[in-house]
């Protein structure tokens, strides 16, 4: 007879709920983030189980690489996507590993996609560049703001990293505290510049003979960054059935509901990849001011609409380009996009 299990994960324990091919619950248990405890608990089932069920956490990368080592067929599962009775009165892991198992069973479980083990390294190192560009934005904001709200000059975040320490003793002179305090914020910018030229020249010797990689920066906008993040966080592209399935998971695509042309509200509009939403955003914003082609079909867009959604429109019309790109392993070809 064929088990289904749910797995309930938390930052310390995680709950296990397994039941038959006919829904009937035979085993439940709490149990810490042990692996020896899960893989001897779960031993006695091995034969009988059809896949186990995870639930997609922060964490989850360890309990789902130590099953499927171990012969086990896991499922991610997806928690944006699913939906418990709305009528119910109590739930606890308990229920809600149970309710992953009963999905599972009935073949409706929403799953996620499983990145390679082997590749998820450099994709999570590309995504830590992400985290120190954001944190050296927000100093160098700070350190405008300090200069422009003292002696009422304004100068470009670019021209902000290029400062010296010499020219912040010359800008602030007579102001003591506040010359430690932008010293301070020049080091701490000039540190994470480091780090982040640190980080690319790593990434870029492990991806620059991937001839996809290369393709995608024939786009206009796209260079070795967005490049990498493209083809790091969308992982094999044959996953996406189609070109609107993968414009979707970049979160390119509207996310509204109507009935009888009345709109009824929207849908999840942070489903899908939030990086793959940032850099076909980014690459719209450097194709209309470096493309002709790109720049006529945003203010074409922009003369009927406005500018949010005429940038929308341009990031979603990349994501489709880039799709196919990917799926044939071809340059960009400019008539295919704006034709």
């Amino acid at each position: 007879m064929k088990l289904y299990a749910g797995n309930d994960l938390h930052s310390n324990n995680n709950f296990w709920g397994i039941i038959d091919e006919t829904g009937k619950r035979i085993f439940y248990k709490k149990l810490p983030n042990s692996p020896e405890k899960i893989l001897s608990t779960l031993e006695p089932f091995k034969p009988d189980l059809a896949n186990i069920a995870v639930e997609s956490t922060y964490n989850w990368y360890w309990i789902v690489d130590l099953l499927m080592d171990q012969g086990y067929t896991v499922h991610l599962a997806n928690p944006a996507a699913m939906k418990k009775y709305s009528g119910i009165k109590y739930s606890d892991d308990k229920h809600d590993a149970f309710w992953l198992a009963e999905m599972s069973r009935l073949g409706i479980l929403p799953q996620g996609y499983i990145y390679p083990k082997e590749e998820r390294p450099t994709r999570d190192l590309c995504r830590k560049r992400l985290q120190l560009v954001d944190m050296r934005t927000a100093i160098i904001l700070s350190l405008k703001s300090l200069i422009a709200r003292n002696i009422g000059q304004r100068i470009s975040a670019e021209n902000i990293k290029k400062l010296s320490q010499e020219d912040i003793t010359e800008m602030l002179s007579g102001h003591e505290d506040l010359m430690l305090r932008a010293a301070m914020d020049k080091v701490a910018i000039d540190n994470f510049s480091g780090q982040i030229k640190f980080v690319e020249s790593s990434l870029k010797r492990k991806i620059k003979s991937n001839t996809t990689y290369v393709n995608l920066m024939t786009m206009p906008g796209i260079g070795p960054i967005l490049s990498l993040t493209i083809l790091l966080e969308t992982g094999p592209v044959e996953r996406f059935k189609q070109v609107g399935n993968y414009a979707s998971y970049c979160r390119k695509v509207d996310s509204k509901w109507t009935s009888n042309n009345k709109n009824k509200g929207k849908g999840n509009t942070k489903n899908g990849n939030r990086y793959l939403a940032w850099a076909f955003s980014e690459a719209a914003e450097h194709a209309r001011m470096c493309n002709q082609q790109a720049k006529r079909f945003f203010e074409k867009k922009m003369s009927k609409t406005n500018r949010m959604i005429a940038h929308g429109a341009l990031a979603h019309k990349m994501s489709r380009a880039a799709y196919f790109i990917m799926r044939d392993n071809v340059p960009f070809e400019p008539k295919k996009m704006f034709s």
